[in-house]
């Protein structure tokens, strides 16, 4: 079964992140006679197709094989070189990831510089196209949209945690919403833990009573109410991926079925069984029918708040 995890960047909302792709995609193509030195001052994120590249980043050594992924943060100097008789092939994209417009997204962060992707099979074709309809000379809205699900792929496995002491010192509501921001992928990432919203709370630089206000208008729900949000989401994936529902109570932690499906219920709004009646007409053609009164509703919702002009 796929692995589920909580993504970090689809956890924060989109109009905070500016994603630039500084230069065009750079189709690596490298015979054995091919070496680099440098430093770039931007990021530079590095995925092999085939053949075995060998680095040294800050003196460090790494070695890339297909399906390897490694980032080269903005002024390290690398030195790159192919030792075999096949060709080096993979793509290399120069990009910068901000927060509110200035600051660097990426520099908040605690990664892995260099790992096997964990869904490979999957990214494989994605990086291949990707690398194949490169212009070679602009970056086009395609190679934009494309580059950002493999850097979110990349993030997801790579992450291990918000770095204490941040690059840059936000303040007012930007500070505020990277709390909060922060609180949210802690809990993404670990549901299943039964203190990780005690544990998020307690790491914002805030008032509790206060942190837990800004948070609920942030998010909509509670740190709490929120993880259960995320456990259950995760039960759904167990459930279309065709676990029983005792067995995917189990899988997020509950013992009890009938305890697990209340929970279900009073978390999305329908039973465990009714979810997966959904999804089995969902496969006939039915989605869209079973769903219109839910979106006239939404919209109607957006058109009463939305401001007069």
């Amino acid at each position: 079964m796929d692995e589920i995890e909580g993504g970090i960047l689809s956890t924060i909302p989109p109009a905070a992140l500016t994603l630039n792709l500084t230069r065009a995609t750079i189709k690596m193509e490298h015979s054995r006679t091919w070496q680099i030195d440098k430093s770039n001052q931007v990021d530079d994120l590095i995925i092999c197709l085939e053949g075995q590249g060998h680095y040294l980043v800050d003196g460090e050594p790494r070695v890339l094989e297909p399906g390897d992924a490694m980032l080269i943060s903005r002024g390290q100097r690398f030195v790159g070189w192919n030792e075999k008789t096949t060709t080096y092939r993979g793509i290399a994209q120069h990009f910068t990831l901000d927060i509110y417009g200035r600051h660097n997204l990426i520099a908040q962060m605690d990664l892995k510089p260099k790992f096997h992707l964990s869904r490979w099979p999957l990214l494989e074709p994605l990086a291949r196209h990707y690398r194949q309809s490169a212009p070679p000379s602009s970056v086009t809205l395609l190679q934009h949209h494309l580059f950002m699900v493999l850097l979110i792929a990349f993030i997801d496995d790579a992450f291990l945690g918000w770095i204490d002491r941040p690059s840059f010192q936000p303040e007012g509501a930007e500070a505020l919403d990277l709390a909060v921001m922060k609180a949210v992928t802690m809990i993404s990432a670990n549901p299943l833990d039964p203190d990780i919203a005690l544990t998020a709370t307690e790491a914002a630089p805030y008032n509790r009573d206060y942190f837990l206000r800004e948070f609920q208008k942030r998010v909509g729900r509670t740190p709490r109410k929120y993880q259960e949000f995320k456990r259950m989401e995760r039960a759904m994936h167990f459930l279309e991926a065709g676990l029983s529902v005792a067995s995917a109570g189990v899988e997020v932690g509950y013992t009890d079925p009938y305890y697990f499906s209340r929970m279900f219920k009073r978390t999305l709004g329908l039973s465990p069984r009714d979810h997966m009646n959904k999804i089995r007409r969902s496969r006939h053609g039915n989605l869209l029918q079973l769903d219109e009164r839910e979106q006239q509703e939404a919209l109607a919702q957006q058109t009463e708040k939305a401001p007069l002009v």
